[in-house]
């Protein structure tokens, strides 16, 4: 087994005058949950798409379980499993015939199908919907089918583009708790995420902006190599404190976090000059305290 699943150097992917990826140097460990963030746009689906050999460079190299999928993109097929922000179910299909028709698409033999299904009904508790179209399920249930159609061959890597996009967060939960199953068998998984939460459940991270690798480190590792102090705001009048803000010396960035803002700031700003600058201006606040930065501060930092 090779040290790394996915080894790339100079990888990169041109649409006429856009680099949608630039040069991207990445390694993914064989046996971790590595996630890619970044906005839309930032080159995550171009990468995902070249990995596993459905769009073809536009140069440098790329190796996935030791095939090389800029020059025989076909080799790695057979051990990787590629699920699309938009994979294809038949929604006309029950999850049985689903799962039976990616069964015969990947040539899984009968015995070995019948195995792997019954455990892939176990751990997605698809077990009671069997007969239910696919048309019918739930979002959070369909990417739990699309998941169970992805592994039915057994892959050694798991290519997930945003796979819980839109889902709701309890489904989210449950979907991750599969992953980390799929982890103790022995598969890698690469996923892609617009959820910051769910980046710091990976092993490591990478950071993605501009069909650029920003950074990849463990998330810790990412938060002590770019040393950033937030501040946390709650107040009704964020967009007022916003601007307010935005224009005090030594304050970095301003970000809305829900119905919180985050304050970036530099050295000789704290709470109290924070709190100052709000009473200054007539803005009322529940409260201002200082906070661990989050993966997504960090990003904002970095683009």
């Amino acid at each position: 087994m090779t040290e790394h699943a996915i080894e790339t150097r100079g990888l990169s992917r041109t649409f006429d005058d856009v680099r949608a990826v630039d040069g991207l140097d990445l390694t993914v460990r064989t046996g971790e949950i590595f996630g890619l963030i970044g906005p839309d746009g930032a080159g995550k689906t171009t990468t995902m798409r070249m990995l596993a050999g459905v769009m073809a460079a536009s140069g440098g190299e790329a190796r996935v379980l030791g095939h090389d999928v800029v020059n025989d993109p076909e080799s790695v097929k057979k051990d990787i499993a590629y699920m699309s922000q938009r994979f294809g179910l038949y929604e006309d299909l029950t999850v049985q015939e689903n799962i039976d028709f990616y069964a015969e698409l990947y040539l899984v033999d009968a015995a070995e199908k019948r195995e792997r299904f019954e455990r892939l009904m176990e751990f997605s508790r698809l077990s009671p919907f069997t007969g239910r179209l696919a048309g019918n399920l739930s979002g959070g249930m369909k990417q739990k089918l699309g998941l169970a159609c992805a592994l039915i061959h057994t892959p050694k890597l798991l290519l997930l583009d945003e796979p819980t996009n839109g889902v709701d967060p309890v489904s989210r939960r449950e979907f991750w708790k599969i992953l980390y199953e799929l982890l103790r068998e022995g598969v890698t998984i690469f996923v892609s995420t617009p959820y910051m939460d769910e980046a710091d459940r990976c092993h490591r991270v990478g950071i993605m902006d501009g069909g650029r690798l920003l950074i990849a480190d463990t998330p810790m590792g990412i938060r002590e190599r770019i040393p950033l102090s937030v501040i946390e705001i709650f107040c009704d009048e964020g967009r007022r404190a916003q601007k307010v803000l935005e224009r005090f010396r030594g304050v970095r960035s301003v970000v809305f976090f829900g119905d919180k803002l985050h304050v970036s700031v530099g050295e000789g700003v704290d709470e109290k000059a924070v709190r100052d600058a709000l009473d200054g201006s007539g803005i009322s606040y529940r409260s201002v305290r200082s906070i661990v930065p989050s993966l997504e501060d960090i990003f904002f930092e970095l683009s």
